[in-house]
């Protein structure tokens, strides 16, 4: 039991020392995609060849949005399969939050965001040279913001604190859950059973990576800082993890087939580089 209250006290510690940092980051983020949401969905459509590059650049801002009006605006065929996949690939969720709210962290920001970047863009660009088969053809949109659910239509400030609150909630079950399990089994025993230093860990977090809600990324972030996860394995997932954008797609792309084959392409384009870095030992 003293274990376990052990872990407990430092996982709502460690979660507590995050909340400003969350909030202030939040609240950067709503104000940055209140001015630009408007323009957001013009860009995307006019980007032309550099879709890819562009669709990674926006998916590495810490946010829902971009995913979200990725799936929509290929669905209604204003971008191509490349650039929705760049963004998906490039999308980290809150990963990079969590990761800057740590001490030490910041140059494994700067190789995530370096590694999903160049990623995203290559593979979204390779997507479009073998699977465009057709020019797109231009549907309705439907609304990109009645997906995510975080009630920006009531204010940048309450937007801002559902988003903290779901994040904190999160981080705190998670946090204290994982600190319960290495007080008790100890890392060495959590590491083999999600298969470190094996170049089927990757696949498993890339698995993990394609549950369509920011738990995933929480989840696997804690486990990288944890030592528990590589950096290849973190890699796949966060590749993988577009967030609820995924959900997205399948609610408004039509063609069930279409969806579980980019839901195909995307884990092999998450899987392949983690088990390749793994394989690489970086």
């Amino acid at each position: 039991m003293e274990l376990v209250l052990h872990g407990l006290e430092h996982g709502l510690l460690d979660t507590l020392r995050m909340l400003p940092f969350l909030f202030a980051a939040f609240l950067l983020l709503e104000v940055l995609e209140h001015f630009s949401e408007k323009h957001r969905d013009r860009v995307m459509g006019k980007i032309g060849g550099a879709g890819p590059l562009v669709g990674a650049l926006f998916g590495c801002v810490p946010q829902c949005g971009f995913s979200v009006a990725a799936a929509n605006l290929y669905s209604g065929g204003v971008i191509t399969l490349g650039t929705m996949l760049a963004v998906f690939l490039a999308t980290s969720d809150e990963a990079v939050l969590l990761l800057l709210g740590n001490p030490g962290q910041g140059g494994t920001v700067l190789k995530l965001l370096a590694a999903k970047l160049v990623l995203g863009a290559a593979l979204g660009y390779l997507a479009d040279l073998l699977l465009r088969k057709s020019p797109l053809k231009k549907k309705e949109l439907g609304n990109i913001c009645e997906h995510c659910g975080c009630g920006e239509e009531e204010g940048i400030l309450k937007a801002a604190l559902i988003h903290t609150v779901r994040i904190f909630l999160y981080l705190l079950i998670f946090t204290c859950v994982l600190n319960v399990v290495l007080e008790l089994a100890g890392i060495e025993k959590l590491s083999a059973l999600l298969l470190k230093n094996s170049f089927l860990q990757p696949l498993l977090a890339a698995l993990i990576g394609l549950i369509p809600n920011c738990a995933a990324s929480v989840a696997l972030t804690e486990l990288y800082m944890s030592g528990v996860l590589s950096f290849g394995a973190v890699i796949a997932g966060l590749l993988s993890g577009a967030g609820v954008g995924l959900a997205v797609l399948f609610k408004v792309n039509k063609g069930l087939k279409d969806n579980l084959k980019i839901l195909g392409i995307l884990y092999l384009c998450a899987a392949l580089p983690g088990i390749l870095l793994q394989l690489l030992g970086i």
